[in-house]
């Protein structure tokens, strides 16, 4: 049993910050590769951050410099730190997870998935 629990979007000003978690019911296994997505209106998914179990973080170039992605210690929580946020960065985001071993931007090899929160950032 997967569950994937995303809280916190909402609305911010361009240049704002906001801070949401992910918490993440999965077994050992298949919580090898956690990572955020985003969707926007008419776009394809995409990957914005991810953590593998060894740590090895990975950023899409958008959002480097200003994502931040976390675990807390016992890595049932996972978040996703948005500073400088942009207009563009307004989404749908979601967490998800997948097994072993890649741990790439490709939303297909995913195979469980949050509800989504919305971000809206307001020019």
């Amino acid at each position: 049993q997967v569950h994937l629990v995303e809280s916190g979007g909402g609305s911010v000003h361009a240049g704002g910050s906001l801070t949401f978690p992910c918490v993440a019911s999965a077994s050992y296994y298949i919580s090898y590769c956690l990572a955020w997505f985003r969707q926007a209106p008419g776009k394809e998914r995409e990957g914005v951050a991810a953590i593998d179990r060894g740590g090895r973080i990975s950023y899409v170039d958008s959002v480097k410099g200003r994502f931040t992605i976390f675990q807390d210690k016992d890595k049932t929580t996972m978040y996703l730190q948005m500073n400088s946020l942009k207009f563009e960065d307004t989404a749908t985001y979601y967490c998800a997870s997948k097994g072993p071993f890649s741990c790439l931007f490709n939303a297909a090899e995913f195979g469980y998935w949050g509800q989504g929160t919305q971000v809206t950032v307001s020019s």
